[in-house]
């Protein structure tokens, strides 16, 4: 059986991903300047991934104040699809985003510059030492919503790039070996890319209408078949609302008017699926439509 789990974002929690919009996008700032005054293309890159990372957050706030809104005549089934919107706009910048350092990086192992080690080193542990204190903020919440989950993993990921760039000035003031800031700034690009290329499926399936994986189509017919009166089921069709809440709508033939109540008792104790729209038919006749095959 599923368990039913109903978290609203509070306002502390609204507020504390606020601040730490506003921390990544001063530490963004000093990156980038940084990155442009030592010459570092692995501290920009950075830079770039933390802008990305601050926009995720402003945009996860934004959506969280639309999706609060409630259902009206236009948008009968509310607003919580704005977090699965954002997240589309997130990912396609962060993609983007991703291929310049990309470019950049290569660039900079074909051609390395010289850089300021000392000014990367320092920089760095700043950027780390805030990183860190986002990801603590976000981790609020993290295990109650997917969105703030997210947020608490790109955050932590960020640390973890300030590491590599600190190793990087390291290895510039020590050895004097400039490529690794091209080597240090591709891993950050690969990463970019690939959490976009990951992300992408789940989020188009969401804005597609498609049914959730985790939930099995023809195990949902077999189960509204089993129940007693039912004698057919066609017309059906299972979709995500936003990334917690998915609904279904089937046509079954049955003489019991009343069956429709137990369906959804039984989808809703079995799958988690709280939205039924079923019509109950008293023949095995049913008008086709083009998003029906059955």
């Amino acid at each position: 059986m599923h368990e039913h789990h109903h978290h609203e974002v509070s306002a502390k929690t609204v507020s504390m991903l606020l601040i730490s919009f506003i921390i990544n996008m001063f530490l963004s700032l000093v990156e980038f300047v940084g990155g442009i005054i030592s010459g570092s293309i692995a501290l920009i890159g950075d830079a770039l991934h933390n802008t990305s990372d601050a926009l995720s957050i402003l945009v996860a706030v934004i959506a969280f104040k639309i999706g609060a809104k409630k259902a009206d005549a236009k948008y009968t089934y509310g607003f919580k699809r704005a977090e699965v919107i954002g997240g589309f706009i997130n990912l396609i910048l962060l993609f983007i985003s991703g291929c310049y350092l990309a470019i950049e990086g290569i660039e900079r192992l074909i051609t390395p510059e010289q850089i300021d080690g000392k000014m990367i080193i320092i920089i760095s542990i700043l950027a780390l030492i805030i990183d860190v204190a986002t990801a603590k903020i976000s981790h609020h919440g993290a295990h109650h919503s997917h969105n703030m989950k997210m947020v608490f993993v790109h955050n932590l990921a960020d640390a973890f790039g300030s590491i590599g760039v600190i190793l990087s000035g390291i290895c510039v003031m020590l050895w004097g070996i400039y490529r690794v800031d091209g080597v240090i700034a591709l891993i950050i690009a690969t990463y970019m890319i690939w959490q976009a290329v990951v992300s992408f499926k789940p989020i188009v399936n969401v804005l597609m209408n498609a049914a959730p994986e985790s939930i099995d189509l023809e195990e949902v017919k077999k189960t509204i078949a089993k129940i007693k009166g039912v004698k057919d089921v066609h017309h059906l069709h299972l979709w995500c609302i936003d990334e917690h809440e998915t609904a279904l709508e089937c046509h079954v033939v049955s003489e019991d008017m009343v069956v429709a109540q137990k369906i959804a008792k039984k989808l809703d104790e079995k799958f988690a699926i709280e939205h039924c729209n079923v019509q109950v038919e008293t023949k095995e006749k049913c008008c086709k439509c083009s998003c029906c095959d059955d």
